[in-house]
């Protein structure tokens, strides 16, 4: 089975086509606070927390042929990712959506990459008043650019060399809650540039333990004895993710959220990484040795990632863009 080759699809479909859009949106739309304007326009306050502190959650949510994929599930879990750092999203849920609306459709974007955030904000001026979370001035920004892949056609066909950290664990939960999707980037960070050194092109984490958290922006998964597998704990609660459950059952596929050891990951017969910037990234090798004796994508990984686009375009969890919110 060929994988698809949803890169080539999105740049060659008329369905991908992009609208016809103020030309100040070339790059991307943003939302700062309290306004529109076009991304290189945007800024954000040198004291704001997020930014000094890394001290924000943030969600990130893809649009395809003109629809949103799981968006009500994506603002679901950034409105539980405010509660859990005690951090008050200015919006409303609703009032929030149209913000997402409205940058793709000023962008005319029909294939989209939508962040959005709530950050600390600015700190108050007194010492004595920064033990209390209601004295921020916690603040909204968002922006939407044209997708573009994490992984493209070519290393998805092929599949990504990976490797597992051996000179960082991810963040323990009880230090930062890894399903609050936050600014703690750095150990990902490290973990990345430690996969180039070693002549790879991308890394996953452990726990102290060596069982797998995540991987640098994405969820891992592992094909072992017949069944997907992917960390229970210690990681972001993807929509992806959740979504290839759903696909393995509709698959009749067993797949089991359970803990993970390295050494059983590097005998698993397939793997493959998740994250909405990526869709379903096939993974070739771990730590420079072939996964699953191939050189090349497993057969159950090419089957869940041409499935999710097959869906995802047939209107699968989709909200249509309200692109007469341009202006």
């Amino acid at each position: 089975m060929e994988l698809i080759r949803a890169e080539e699809v999105m740049a060659s479909h008329p369905e991908h086509e992009r609208l016809a859009h103020d030309p100040a949106y070339a790059f991307g739309s943003a939302y700062v606070a309290d306004h529109f304007c076009p991304i290189y326009e945007a800024s954000v306050p040198l004291i704001d927390c997020g930014f000094m502190h890394a001290d924000a959650v943030y969600d990130v949510v893809s649009v395809s042929r003109g629809a949103f994929f799981r968006l009500e599930g994506h603002q679901a879990r950034f409105a539980r990712a405010c509660d859990a750092i005690r951090v008050r999203n200015p919006f409303s849920r609703e009032r929030e959506a149209e913000i997402l609306h409205e940058l793709v459709a000023r962008a005319g974007l029909r294939d989209a990459y939508v962040w959005w955030t709530v950050t600390r904000g600015q700190p108050p001026m007194g010492r004595s008043e920064m033990v209390n979370a209601a004295n921020f001035d916690n603040r909204f920004y968002a922006f939407a650019v044209p997708f573009v892949f994490l992984a493209d056609d070519e290393q998805r066909t092929r599949g990504i060399d990976l490797i597992v950290s051996r000179d960082r664990i991810r963040i323990p939960p009880r230090a930062v809650d890894p399903t609050a999707k936050n600014f703690c980037w750095l150990d990902m960070q490290m973990a990345l540039f430690e996969a180039g050194e070693r002549g790879a092109e991308w890394a996953v984490l452990t726990d102290e333990a060596g069982y797998l958290a995540e991987a640098a922006g994405a969820n891992i998964f592992a094909v072992i004895d017949g069944t997907v597998v992917s960390p229970d704990s210690g990681c972001l609660e993807g929509l992806t993710r959740r979504s290839v459950v759903d696909l393995c059952s509709e698959l009749g596929l067993p797949a089991e959220l359970r803990r993970v050891h390295a050494d059983e990951f590097r005998a698993a017969q397939e793997a493959f990484m998740t994250t909405t910037a990526g869709s379903i990234m096939p993974v070739r090798s771990v730590d420079g040795i072939p996964i699953g004796g191939r050189n090349g994508p497993g057969e159950i990984s090419v089957r869940l990632h041409n499935l999710y686009w097959e869906k995802r375009w047939g209107g699968w969890h989709a909200t249509p863009v309200r692109y007469e919110l341009a202006v």
